[in-house]
């Protein structure tokens, strides 16, 4: 019988990474237990903690696949309720591009994918250059052991796969360049989702040294337009994974996400890395996929996400395209673009830019310039923002003549109806006077049509 070890170790699933494991090492001998973890790729993220967190979310299975074979070396381990349910739970790839494989088979594929990926994380696998081969990446790299082969890997994620093989890199890096030479990056290419999340769930904290934080504040019930930005790129990805009829590029520079719809007709970018008061969001659409643009509107990133959401939500229901080239805005299209305003009292007043619509409170406006509607193509006929004025606002939203007014009376109807939420300032109260607007934002949602 083999010798009991004086070492526990407790495996749970991750607090924040949706399929990520823990382990936390207990006993004398813990560093038994964690020598093994180690050999078995976890990763050490604190003192006797362990991460097992992979591109391709097989965690669970693994976790169970370590537990037994510390098990069978004498160390005590515990799988908490929750983890065993995520190991016994049967799940597969939606839309896997090997349909003829058993779940073992792609199990097999995708840990070899892991193991290019670790590879290529500790330093094993050089990556030279790397080039987009339709919706894919391609790379070409070596390894750096004694007698280590050259290859061609395509693929991402727990897709990766080696391609080809070659004995030095001189010849791969021909081989590479001849079908490839003018999409060829130096370097690996910019990381994943998948990795990126995995090297966040390895970042963890020690929980026993940690000091914890004074408790927040509860936020308040504010109108949309006051709200905060929230989380503009968790809103694009939500967005994609309930629309699949947009697809999802991003450029080489990972700074930007395209969403394209299946039609080529609506376009949406998203720029992550630029200053949030700065235009993050531009949507375009388009009579065909080659035609002119039709009309155009942009957004900052500090745009609150409900107004945001409701834009999006918009463009999904299949009325964006609603409006015909070369067609300026007219008095009954601004009526009826600015029909929720004038309903909620919103003060009209006529200015030297043209026509202004303010809320009660002063603090979020509606503007249409007549003379910037007469150029189509011109980005900005139609204002939104939130603050002092167009001129220095908390966030903007601007949108060109041909617009569809059912889109801007929708985003009218946003800024009037609806409500959020914002982190109350040290020193100063909740605001007490939107009691009535909490109440009735439930009614509110209910009948809106979208």
């Amino acid at each position: 019988m083999t010798p009991a070890i004086d070492a526990h170790v407790r495996l749970d699933t991750h607090p924040t990474h949706p399929s990520a494991v823990q382990a936390v090492l207990t006993g004398s001998q813990a560093h038994v237990a964690l020598m093994a973890l180690e050999a078995a790729d976890w990763s050490v993220a604190a003192t006797n903690v362990l991460v097992l967190a992979r591109i391709d979310h097989e965690e669970p299975y693994w976790a169970d696949d370590a537990a037994k074979r510390l098990t069978a070396e004498g160390i005590t381990v515990e799988i908490t309720p929750r983890l065993q349910e995520a190991i016994d739970e049967e799940w597969t790839w939606p839309n896997y591009p090997m349909p003829g494989c058993t779940r073992k088979e792609i199990r097999e594929i995708s840990n070899q994918a892991q193991r290019i990926h670790d590879d290529i994380r500790n330093g094993r696998l050089l990556i030279h250059a790397h080039a987009r081969d339709g919706h894919t990446t391609i790379a070409v790299g070596t390894y750096l052991h004694p007698g280590g082969k050259s290859v061609h890997l395509h693929g991402e994620d727990h897709l990766r796969q080696v391609a080809d093989t070659f004995v030095s890199p001189a010849q791969a890096l021909m081989a590479f360049e001849k079908f490839h030479a003018a999409q060829m990056r130096p370097g690996p290419a910019p990381m994943t989702d998948a990795e990126r999340a995995a090297i966040a769930a390895r970042s963890v904290f020690d929980v026993t040294t940690a000091k914890s934080e004074p408790p927040r504040p509860e936020p308040e019930t504010v109108p949309v337009y006051l709200a905060a930005p929230g989380d503009h790129d968790a809103l694009l990805d939500s967005f994609l994974d309930a629309h699949r009829e947009f697809e999802k590029w991003r450029t080489w520079s990972d700074d930007t996400t395209h969403a394209i719809h299946e039609s080529q007709t609506l376009r949406i970018e998203r720029v992550h890395e630029t200053p949030a008061r700065e235009v993050t969001w531009t949507v375009a659409a388009y009579e065909t996929p080659v035609s002119e643009r039709m009309w155009v509107l942009t957004a900052t990133g500090t745009t609150p996400a409900p107004v945001l959401q409701d834009l999006l939500i918009h463009l999904a229901d299949g009325d964006g395209w609603d409006s015909v080239t070369g067609a300026p805005a007219d008095e009954r299209m601004v009526t009826a673009a600015t029909r929720p305003l004038t309903e909620a009292g919103w003060k009209h007043t006529l200015t030297g830019f043209g026509i202004r619509w303010a809320s009660p409170d002063g603090k979020a406006g509606v503007q249409f310039d007549p003379l910037t509607a007469q150029h189509p193509q011109n980005p900005a006929a139609w204002t939104i923002w939130a603050g002092t004025g167009p001129d220095r606002p908390t966030w903007a939203i601007t949108a060109s003549p041909n617009t569809p007014s059912s889109l801007l009376a929708g985003l009218a109807e946003t800024l009037t109806q609806e409500t959020g939420t914002r982190q109350v300032q040290p020193g100063r109260e909740p605001t007490t006077r939107l009691t009535a607007s909490v109440t009735t934002a439930p009614t509110v949602a209910a009948s809106r049509s979208r």
